[in-house]
């Protein structure tokens, strides 16, 4: 591992600690490093608060030593005004001489723009140092503005025989089928609570009743998604107890209504990149679809997926309604108690 790589290492490992705090932003890590010493270091910390290069710039005690200091940075300093000053700006007051960053920001108001401006300072950049792990670090935020849409988690748990499901008929609805442990299901909270919305369709909201909040562990609860074209839905379902904000995609109106809010949409056309386009255009840049085999199979074959998580519990229905069939690539496998998490990511 080579100096830079070492320093934008450490970046990584500090921004990960905004961590569901800083979305719509991205997680960024900065440290300031004197004569092979780190001096200063910070991260961005909460949404609309000091951005990561301006509190490791505070953190530096001898501030005449940024004038002879490296600052490295997971992400471009940004260029613009938003809800903070722009950090290019900080850098060059401060006649910090060189700067090393991971990637570059995919935003079109920075996108470059904070490298142009510090290197017509005449401040040395670099760029590019562990640019994959930096993407990886906000994969959402590269998503969102290269895609156009949100970064997409596909999750469903099932059995050993692949069945996501029993057949349950009309008079049977209410409490979902559960395949897998308490430690999974704490595992599922700790994602919604990680991302920016959950989505489910009209069927999975009638039969489950789901909450689709975060109760097994701290965290923040993601904004909730129906489908529900007819607006036939009952209002006491747990989905409409206005406790967070919900969006509900439907044929009819658009209308808000407390914490509820209604978003008409063409189903007759491509309704699934609608639904994207709406999110993105309402600044959610994480999405969970927990619905069920229909919903999810629409996502796969259009192939608007990034990950899919999925869960296989220690158990066998024989019969019910099939998981939703998949290509991916593994990203990764995890035992957890009885059950066994596998990751894919969609390779295109």
């Amino acid at each position: 591992m080579t100096i830079n790589e070492k320093y934008i290492a450490r970046c990584i490992e500090l921004a990960k600690k905004g961590s569901g705090n800083v979305s719509p932003n991205p997680m960024v890590g900065c440290v300031i490093v004197h004569n092979q010493k780190i001096v200063g270091e910070g991260f961005h910390e909460k949404y609309g608060e000091a951005h990561a290069e301006v509190n490791a710039i505070n953190a530096v005690k001898n501030q005449e030593l940024l004038k002879k200091s490296t600052l490295y940075v997971s992400l471009e300093p940004c260029a613009h005004h938003g809800l903070t000053p722009p950090c290019a700006d900080l850098i060059i007051k401060k006649q910090i001489p060189k700067v090393v960053i991971g990637a570059v920001d995919p935003f079109m108001k920075v996108a470059g723009k904070g490298i142009e401006k510090m290197k017509n300072a005449g401040i040395e950049v670099e760029v590019g140092t562990l640019e994959k792990e930096c993407r990886e670090l906000n994969k959402r935020f590269f998503t969102f503005f290269e895609k156009q849409r949100p970064f997409v988690i596909l999750k469903w748990a099932q059995t050993q025989d692949r069945f996501i499901d029993i057949d349950r008929k009309s008079n049977k609805y209410g409490e979902p089928t559960w395949i897998t442990g308490h430690k999974a299901l704490v595992k599922v909270h700790e994602m919604r609570a990680a991302e920016d919305a959950i989505l489910v369709g009209t069927h999975t909201a009638e039969k489950d009743n789901p909450s689709l909040t975060v109760r097994h562990c701290p965290g923040k609860n993601p904004v909730r998604i129906v489908l529900d074209r007819q607006l036939r839905l009952p209002k006491t379902l747990k989905l409409f107890d206005n406790s967070t904000d919900t969006l509900v995609f439907n044929s009819l109106k658009t209308k808000t209504e407390k914490n509820t809010h209604f978003i008409k949409i063409d189903f007759s056309e491509n309704s699934i990149q609608q639904v994207l386009t709406e999110l993105k255009n309402c600044n959610i840049q994480s999405l969970i679809v927990e619905g069920g085999q229909q919903l999810l199979t629409s996502f796969i074959r259009k192939g608007l997926w990034d990950e899919a998580h999925i869960y296989t519990g220690n158990k066998f229905f024989q019969s019910g309604v099939s998981a939703p069939k998949i290509y991916g690539t593994l990203l990764y496998e995890e035992k957890i108690d009885n059950d066994l998490l596998h990751v894919f990511i969609n390779p295109r």
